[in-house]
């Protein structure tokens, strides 16, 4: 794995960090209505990766350990473990066992581990890991939420200002349409024009934005047309929000660094269109792209990136 892999993260993390309360409301209810979010919460990312050094078992989109207070006492805490799966994955159970039991060895405090999966596989739903011999039985049973099925409660996430209700149509939205840029466009306008219709303050409406622009990333032309939908729009309700000079520099500010010859970040770019449109990207591919020293190369496979249908063809690009 790549030591930059944590750049291209998906947007859950950066979610999962700046609305984590939402997040257990959302997905997690039962333990929500049982911490006491008065008391704080800490993100113990440091921690979590000492005790995976060892013992990686997968690739997944995030995993998160957090405590949380419990209301019951001031001395009462546990630590949630949180993992975002992305695809289907053999040991990903198996995973979940061994990081709560070597949290528990390291803390000697409760742990509670909580699973959301956003692959695509309908039938695959690990909730539990264990085995028994002689009598003895080790087992682990943890929550898990399923994105795929939030697709037929559709209207209710509409209505829903919970942000992970975003989050959840977005990357519903983003599996539907990845082979369909045109559908994709006229999605990303209706789940940001929503970010206006139901409410949001200026500051939820770039964030949330920004997940969804990450998400749902459009070719150039498309992407154009999306802007010039979204002044017309921010225009009528006097808004200017997302079409701002700071937006709009978004695509100059990576030109810009191209430009003047940051190779590193040059790389950093193309790698995150990459993995924002197909998610995996094959460990060849990032090899390949980590190798170039011209910046001419890269500045083509950046738009390579953004418009090819494919990882085939993108690694055909690459070769060229």
């Amino acid at each position: 794995m790549h030591s930059d892999r944590t750049d291209y993260d998906s947007p859950w993390k950066e979610a999962l960090e700046r609305y984590f309360p939402d997040f257990m409301a959302f997905f997690f209810p039962l333990a929500h209505a049982d911490i006491a979010w008065a008391s704080g919460y800490e993100f113990l990312d440091k921690e979590l990766q000492q005790v995976a050094a060892d013992a990686e078992l997968g690739r997944r989109m995030v995993d998160k350990l957090v405590k949380v207070w419990l209301k019951e006492g001031e001395e009462a805490w546990v630590l949630a473990h949180i993992e975002i799966q992305g695809q289907e994955e053999a040991e990903f159970a198996k995973r979940m066992y061994v990081y709560n039991y070597r949290l528990y060895d390291k803390y000697r405090q409760q742990v509670v581990s909580l699973a959301v999966l956003g692959d695509e596989q309908e039938g695959w739903r690990p909730e539990e890991f264990g085995y028994e011999r002689w009598g003895c039985r080790v087992i682990l049973r943890f929550p898990v939420v399923k994105l795929l099925d939030y697709r037929q409660h559709w209207s209710v996430l509409a209505e829903n200002r919970n942000p992970f209700a975003t989050v959840v149509m977005a990357h519903l939205k983003a599996q539907e349409t990845r082979q369909d840029a045109s559908e994709r466009k006229v999605w990303k306008f209706r789940l940001t024009r929503r970010l206006y219709e139901q409410g949001y303050g200026k500051q939820d409406v770039l964030n949330l934005f920004r997940l969804i622009d990450w998400l749902l990333w459009l070719p150039e032309e498309l992407e154009e047309i999306f802007r010039q939908e979204m002044e017309a729009y921010e225009e009528a309700k006097a808004m200017p929000y997302i079409t701002s000079v700071e937006r709009i520099g978004i695509k100059k500010g990576i030109r810009q660094g191209i430009e003047q010859g940051e190779l590193r970040n040059a790389r950093k770019a193309v790698l995150r269109v990459l993995k924002t449109r197909f998610r995996e990207v094959p460990t060849s591919i990032e090899a390949g792209i980590q190798s170039i020293e011209d910046m001419e190369t890269l500045d083509r496979l950046l738009e390579q990136a953004v418009k090819t249908e494919s990882l085939e063809e993108f690694g055909k690009a690459l070769l060229a």
